[in-house]
């Protein structure tokens, strides 16, 4: 407030010095010189008031380019300049912080793609350019999918699901697999980041083929050596109660080393990628009656079992990997339910989905360990699991089949009052039923 009397005090002056000078001299004479000295003022303000304007416009912006002036117009440039300085430090430490961001994002074995609001290239780091084959310099401003001419990233990019990586075979500048992941932030801005996980997929593709070849070749053994003692146990060639039970051991364990290695060659075979999924039509109420009948051979009268056929709707897809998840369902219900125990099956559509469930009155599942029963050879009790004969690979078969239906599993249990076990089908799969008879 001060400064602003100060500022308006030689107008004060200049106008009591006027009046003055009025009652002496010619009133007209005083008031022109009156007009012209204000005008000067005027001109004066309307003349800083430019130089501030040229400096907004023209200049950068810095400490050592504010206009320079006295009175009220330079206490304001003062502040002004206080302000550019500090503006220019936090200029600075942002530049700073950013080359180091800069040098840490271009270290990274990581590639690091920043992409505007439509999906324009911003920035990238040199494991980007070497994965994707792109050039900052050149590069700048365009379209990703210019530069990256694949119709599944595409239509990866289109789709706006990021939920979960995708693989990309980049053969245009080296014979790489990249694992790809798009993660969306600020205001429609994304950051891709690529992988190289070459050298992660053939030491998978040599695990698999490995697993397969063994597999393979201890499937033969194991039948011929199954075969002479059930052979044995059948025709009582052997005399004594210790030889006999020996040989059932010795049997079931064959049996049991068998249906493992049978397991092992149906993943391999899943896990195949030139292994293209046969699509058929399943009859699902057919398939579901002959589980049916395999579930009550297999419980022995043990279990009360029920099969619910709410829907006649048929699948897409094969018969024989549909048959393995379900039969894997239906055993494991039988094998964890104890004797007099409640198992049902049930076939439905809902939504337009197909929806394929067992319930079961069973031991239950401990909820932290439901998100590995998919895993291969997770066991909740491994002492039950070896009393029941399970190889640990059924649920990690199922999981397979279902992704290539696209399908998925939901599982619900609770400890002492067993488990639902549903598998959700997609609608682009479920198909209306033949020639049913009501």
């Amino acid at each position: 407030m001060n400064t602003f009397w100060l500022s308006l005090a030689p107008i004060l002056w200049l106008t009591i010095i006027a009046a003055l000078t009025g009652m002496i001299f010619d009133t007209a004479i005083v008031l022109g010189l009156y007009s012209i000295i204000l005008l000067g003022i005027v001109i004066y303000h309307l003349h800083t008031l430019y130089c501030l304007d040229q400096w907004l416009r023209h200049s950068d912006y810095s400490y050592s380019t504010v206009p320079d002036r006295s009175g009220l117009w330079g206490v304001v440039f003062a502040r002004l300049a206080r302000f550019v300085r500090r503006s220019d430090k936090e200029r600075l430490g942002l530049n700073i912080s950013l080359e180091r961001l800069q040098r840490a994002t271009s270290a990274l074995p990581e590639g690091i793609v920043i992409l505007g609001d439509k999906d324009q290239i911003e920035w990238c780091n040199s494991s980007a350019e070497l994965h994707l084959g792109l050039n900052l310099g050149m590069d700048a401003g365009q379209h990703i999918s210019r530069m990256v001419r694949q119709v599944r990233f595409v239509a990866y990019l289109d789709a706006g699901d990021f939920s979960k990586p995708f693989l990309l075979n980049q053969t245009r500048f080296r014979d790489t697999l990249l694992s790809i992941q798009i993660v969306p932030y600020g205001d429609r801005e994304k950051l891709l980041i690529s992988r190289d996980v070459t050298r992660f997929e053939k030491l998978e593709i040599m695990r698999r083929d490995f697993v397969a070849n063994v597999s393979h070749e201890l499937r033969t053994p194991l039948t011929v050596i199954g075969g002479f003692l059930e052979t044995l146990l059948e025709e009582n060639k052997v005399s004594g109660d210790m030889e006999k039970n020996a040989l059932r051991l010795m049997f079931d364990q064959a049996t049991r080393m068998r249906r493992l290695v049978e397991d092992l060659l149906t993943l391999s075979r899943l896990e195949n990628a030139g292994n293209n999924l046969a699509e058929e039509k399943v009859d699902i109420v057919k398939l579901l009656q002959e589980l049916y009948q395999e579930a009550q051979s297999l419980s022995a009268g043990r279990h009360t079992i029920s099969l619910d056929l709410v829907s006649h709707a048929m699948l897409l897809g094969s018969e024989d990997e549909l048959r393995s998840a379900f039969e894997n369902l239906i055993s494991n219900a039988v094998r964890y339910t104890p004797e007099n125990g409640v198992i049902s099956l049930n076939w439905t559509v809902e939504n337009g989905k197909g929806l394929f469930y067992v319930q079961d009155s069973g031991i239950g599942i401990e909820p932290n360990h439901i998100p590995r029963l998919t895993e291969r050879f997770y066991r909740v009790d491994r002492s039950r699991s070896r009393e029941t004969g399970g190889t640990g690979l059924g649920l990690a078969i199922v999981k397979h089949v279902l992704n290539r239906h696209q399908a998925s599993m939901e599982i619900t249990s609770q400890p002492g009052a067993g488990s639902i076990f549903r598998m959700w089908f997609p609608e682009s799969r479920v198909l209306p039923a033949e020639n049913v008879t009501e």
